[in-house]
């Protein structure tokens, strides 16, 4: 039976699987220890099951399980990876490239990095949300010392040349920094076939728990170091410290392993589900898709309705389907997403954009009701507004 109201903001958080959860929870309350404890079998198995869990989620990505850093989400690992890298190679350069369609994770992080003196370089997207590498490489300075692009974009889906990016950072002697919050898990993401050197994840993007993430660190051609963030107790090898989550680490183990094992079905299904939402509203609605429709994930389409007030747009939406809008919203006033913007799409397109993101969890049914509703909706919105 269809429950309302319909959940399509998979992008934003996904719910837990009942595996994930089901494993978590002797963690709670009978292998409660502290993995840090050396002394005594509560800290034996709760290190035991960290160990476990780190060589899933580094399975997850292609990575040796030493390299995994777990953080407190993927935010955490963004600025680990930009400030970590900042100071610990400050005696090379202070010059770091990275996009303007990035997280703010990302771009805040990197905002923060340009008042203790770095040098940030934003790269602009063509219209389908995609870099121009030749242009990448031509700002290469020999003071760069890192790339920041991420793998796909949490707005549009646009998933960028990260094999070419990563070519062209070897080449320079430049680390490369990607955040793949979005596509871990979801697409195939291969460290070592990507040439990826720092790359962060986040549990709750892909079935598992909130406020745990992780930091790949590449240990060998180049061995990569980066300077702590929180200090206290040399947890994480030194790199960030903290008593561990433990349950929340055997969720996020789980829940890599499960989506490595579904990845295959899953991503069919998914790309399936997303087509069929998007020819039906295409075809029912005056609408377009926005950024690239070859390079992208396959549970996500970004869509502008024409004519309409996108804050209008959203609230018809919310009481039936949860989603996202491309703007961002704050107590004042409602802004374009700046994604979209950078993209060339024009401000009242990119005011009335909304964000669909399929799941695991997604049935046909609740497309087919989508879209008639979508329809529905908008045809009262024309109405009211003409």
């Amino acid at each position: 039976m269809l429950q309302l109201p319909v959940y399509l903001d998979n992008n934003a958080t996904t719910p837990c699987d009942p595996q994930v959860v089901e494993a978590m929870l002797p963690y709670f309350t009978q292998h409660f220890g502290n993995a840090a404890s050396r002394t005594h079998s509560y800290g034996w198995l709760a290190e035991e099951a960290v160990q476990y869990a780190r060589e899933q989620v580094a399975a997850l990505i292609n990575a040796e399980r030493e390299e995994i850093v777990f953080t407190s989400g993927a935010t955490e690992a963004n600025n680990l990876a930009i400030k970590g890298v900042m100071e610990m190679y400050a005696a090379k350069g202070n010059h770091i490239i990275t996009v303007t369609t990035e997280h703010k994770a990302v771009l805040d992080t990197c905002k923060h990095a340009e008042k203790l003196g770095a040098a940030i370089t934003y790269l602009p997207v063509n219209a389908e949300g995609l870099i121009n590498t030749q242009q990448l490489e031509d700002t290469i300075t020999p003071l760069t010392v890192l790339i920041a692009v991420m793998y796909a974009n949490n707005e549009t889906g646009v998933i960028q040349p990260v094999q070419e990016i990563s070519r062209i950072a070897r080449k320079h002697n430049v680390l490369f920094f990607c955040d793949a919050a979005q596509a871990a898990g979801k697409i195939p993401v291969d460290v070592q076939t990507d040439g990826i050197d720092l790359l962060s994840m986040s549990a709750h993007k892909i079935y598992g728990p909130k406020g745990i993430g992780a930091l790949y660190v590449r240990r060998r051609n180049p061995r990569v170091r980066i300077t702590a963030q929180i200090d206290g107790g040399g947890h994480e090898r030194g790199m960030r410290s903290g008593t561990l989550n433990v349950p929340a680490i055997v969720g996020f183990g789980k829940a890599a392993i499960l989506c490595q094992t579904l990845l295959p079905t899953e991503t069919e299904h998914l790309s399936y589900l997303r087509n069929k939402l998007e020819n039906g509203l295409l075809q029912q609605t005056d609408c377009q898709v926005n950024g690239s429709r070859l390079h992208r994930l396959p549970q996500t389409t970004n869509i502008s309705f024409r004519h309409l007030h996108g804050q209008n747009l959203l609230l018809g939406f919310n009481k039936d389907i949860a989603v996202s809008s491309g703007s961002a919203c704050t107590s004042a006033s409602m802004e374009p997403s700046y994604v979209l913007q950078a993209m060339g799409v024009e401000d009242l397109l990119a005011y009335a954009s909304i964000r669909f993101g399929v799941g695991r969890f997604t049935t046909e049914e609740e497309i087919d009701y989508t879209i008639g509703r979508v329809k529905e909706i908008v045809s009262q919105l024309m109405s009211s507004e003409i």
